[in-house]
C-alpha cells in the first residue's frame, strides 16, 4: 500500500513540474518576440535549463523518493586518480623516469650480476677473472707489446725469472670476437662442470698439470699461447669419463668421446689451414695424460699421484676433507671393534 501511494505521489510531481514548464515557456515565448535579436537562443537556453531540471530531478531525488541506495562518498574517479598517482611517483612530468629510479634500476641489475659471478665456482670464477684481464691487456697494449708481455719466451721465464708468463699464455684468448665468446663459454661451462665432479682441490692438480705440460709442449711447437689448448684438454677428460653418452654437435647427435674432434674439425674449417688443429692437438695429449694417470694407472694397481695434498683440501674443500676423515675414522672404528664372545646353549 505504502509503494502505490508513494508511486502516486512520484506520478504527480512530475506532471506538476511538466505544467509548470510548460507554462512558463509560453508566457517566455510571449513576452520575448521571435523577431528579437537572440530571442530564439533565450529559449534554447531556458528549455535546456528545464531539461537539466528534470534529469535531476530523475536522477536524484526521485531516487530517494522510492528509497534507493544513495552512492557512497568515495567516488572511482578518487581510487583511480590515486593509483595514478602512485604510479606517476616514479616518472618526471616529461614521461621519463625519474633519476632515483634509474639508478635503483641500475643497482639491481649490478649486484645481480655480481650475485652470479660471485656464484660461480672459485678456480673457474678465477680462470674467467684472469681471462678478462690478460684480454683488457692485450687490447690497450695491442697486438706487439702482448706478445712480447704475454707469450711464452722461455728465455725470459729462466734467466728473467718471468713466472706469470704460462699463467698470461694459459688465459689469452686474443682480441673480443665471436671465438672469443664462444671459447669463454666453453672455458665456463666445462671447467664447472670438471670442478663440481671432481672437487676444487682435485681440478687444482688438474689445472697446475695441465698448465706445467701444454708449457713444455708449446715451448716445443712454437705456440705463444695455449688458452684454446688447455680447454680441449678439459673436454677431452670429460669426455672420457662418460665417452659413450649421446651429445649434440652442431645439427648431429655423437657420441661424447668423440667432441673434441668435432671442435677441431671446426677450427680447421674456419681457419682453412691445417695448423689450426695444432692446439686441440696438444690439449687431447695433455688431458689423455692426466686421465691416464688419475682413472686407468691406479686401477693396475699403482699408486694415484695425483691426489691433493692435505693442506690443499683444507684450504680448498673443508667439506670433503670432513667426510673424508669421519669415513675414516667410521672404518678405524669398524676393524678395532671387538667382538663379544658367544656361549653355547645349555652352557653354565
Amino acid at each position: 500500500m505504502t509503494i502505490f501511494i508513494r508511486g502516486n505521489l512520484n506520478a504527480l510531481l512530475i506532471g506538476l513540474i511538466l505544467a509548470s514548464s510548460q507554462l512558463s515557456c509560453t508566457t517566455a515565448s510571449r513576452r520575448i518576440p521571435s523577431t528579437a535579436t537572440g530571442g530564439g537562443w533565450g529559449i534554447k537556453n531556458h528549455f535546456s535549463s528545464n531539461q537539466s531540471s528534470l534529469l535531476l530531478l530523475k536522477n536524484g531525488p526521485v531516487v530517494d523518493l522510492r528509497g534507493g541506495a544513495k552512492q557512497g562518498g568515495k567516488s572511482r574517479t578518487g581510487s583511480l586518480n590515486k593509483s595514478t598517482s602512485s604510479k606517476k611517483r616514479e616518472r618526471s612530468a616529461t614521461g621519463k623516469i625519474k633519476v632515483g629510479a634509474a639508478e635503483k634500476e641500475n643497482k639491481s641489475a649490478i649486484s645481480d650480476t655480481f650475485s652470479k659471478y660471485k656464484k660461480i665456482l672459485p678456480l673457474t670464477r678465477i680462470h674467467i677473472t684472469l681471462v678478462a684481464i690478460a684480454t683488457l691487456v692485450g687490447l690497450v697494449l695491442g697486438e706487439e707489446l702482448t706478445q712480447a708481455m704475454l707469450a711464452l719466451d722461455p728465455t725470459r721465464i729462466i734467466y728473467g725469472l718471468e713466472l706469470w708468463r704460462p699463467l698470461s699464455a694459459a688465459a689469452f684468448l686474443g682480441p673480443p670476437s665471436i671465438g672469443w665468446l664462444m671459447s669463454c663459454y666453453y672455458l665456463f661451462e666445462y671447467g664447472s662442470t670438471l670442478e663440481r665432479a671432481y672437487g676444487t682441490a682435485q681440478h687444482f692438480v688438474f689445472l697446475l698439470t695441465q698448465i706445467l705440460s701444454l708449457t713444455v709442449l708449446s715451448i716445443l711447437t712454437g705456440q705463444p699461447f695455449f688458452a684454446p689448448s688447455l680447454i680441449t684438454s678439459m673436454l677431452h677428460v670429460l669426455s672420457r669419463s662418460m665417452p659413450h653418452q649421446k651429445v649434440k654437435w652442431l645439427i648431429f647427435t655423437v657420441p661424447y668421446w668423440s667432441l673434441p674432434y668435432g671442435l677441431m674439425a671446426t677450427d680447421v674449417l674456419q681457419a682453412q689451414s691445417a695448423m689450426a688443429a695444432l692446439p686441440h692437438i696438444l690439449g687431447i695429449l695433455s688431458g689423455h695424460v692426466y686421465y691416464f694417470h688419475k682413472f686407468v694407472w691406479p686401477k693396475l694397481g699403482h699408486i694415484d699421484w695425483l691426489v691433493p695434498p692435505e693442506f690443499i683440501r683444507k684450504r680448498l674443500d673443508p667439506e670433503a676433507r670432513e667426510e673424508s676423515e669421519a669415513k675414516q675414522s667410521i672404518s678405524k672404528a669398524l676393524k678395532n671393534r671387538k667382538r663379544a664372545k658367544g656361549r653355547k646353549l645349555g652352557s653354565k
